[in-house]
């Protein structure tokens, strides 16, 4: 485990480190900073070091296992229905514990000040993750190449951006963006790798492309939320 700990410490350093300088020369170059308030950006930083180490730890023992487990079980069910909803479920419920949708969603409540209700949009969210997985996964299933997902999702895309109202397409895409977050990404990789290395005549590299399709969900279900409210 301490092995784990280090690895992904090293992994969060190289990643917050390099933009804790820039903001801090920032802070001192163009805003001129007090002492006080350095100081307390830098023990924030610190506490960010260390929440994101045991966090990101612990999603890498638990969720990337569990996601893995699932996905080789699935197929030993033989039922596609089975299989589409639990793929279903798991995305959503997924979705709804990411930290960045839930960052998005008060973001938007401060911005819109309330106007558009946060349980519509979590739940439209994650709707939108759960049913584009349970077509990524019956498309690992089929063996479906996935550029005709791709294709046909921009597509749909394209044309509802033409009536979507603005608020609502800005969102749509924002959305997309955070569920590709630290909580969703090992279960939805772990789920298609191992559903994939347990079907005959299917690569481990069909269960990627996931994360991808997933991002698109979220897309859909917003802006045809967006065309529905107008």
């Amino acid at each position: 485990m301490m092995r784990d700990v280090n690895e992904t410490f090293r992994e969060v350093i190289q990643a917050i480190f390099p933009l804790t300088l820039a903001v801090v020369v920032l802070l001192l170059v163009f805003v001129g900073i007090g002492l006080d308030d350095l100081i307390s950006f830098l023990m924030a930083t610190v506490l960010t070091v260390i929440g994101m180490t045991f966090f990101l730890t612990g999603v890498k023992m638990s969720m990337l296992p569990i996601g893995e487990a699932i996905g080789a079980d699935l197929p030993k069910h033989n039922s596609l229905a089975f299989i589409a909803v639990i793929a279903f479920l798991l995305s959503s419920f997924v979705a709804v514990a990411e930290p960045n949708v839930n960052v998005l969603i008060n973001m938007i409540d401060s911005a819109l000040q309330g106007s558009i209700n946060n349980i519509l949009l979590i739940i439209s969210i994650a709707f939108g993750v759960g049913l584009l997985m349970a077509i990524s996964i019956l498309r690992i299933v089929f063996g479906t190449p996935i550029k005709y997902l791709f294709a046909a999702s921009y597509s749909i895309i394209l044309l509802l951006s033409f009536f979507v109202p603005t608020d609502y397409l800005a969102i749509a895409f924002d959305s997309g963006s955070v569920t590709t977050g630290a909580m969703i990404v090992p279960v939805i990789m772990g789920l298609g790798v191992g559903m994939a290395s347990v079907l005959q005549d299917r690569s481990e590299l069909d269960g990627f492309g996931l994360i991808g399709l997933a991002s698109i969900g979220p897309i859909l279900s917003l802006m045809l939320l967006g065309v529905l409210s107008s």
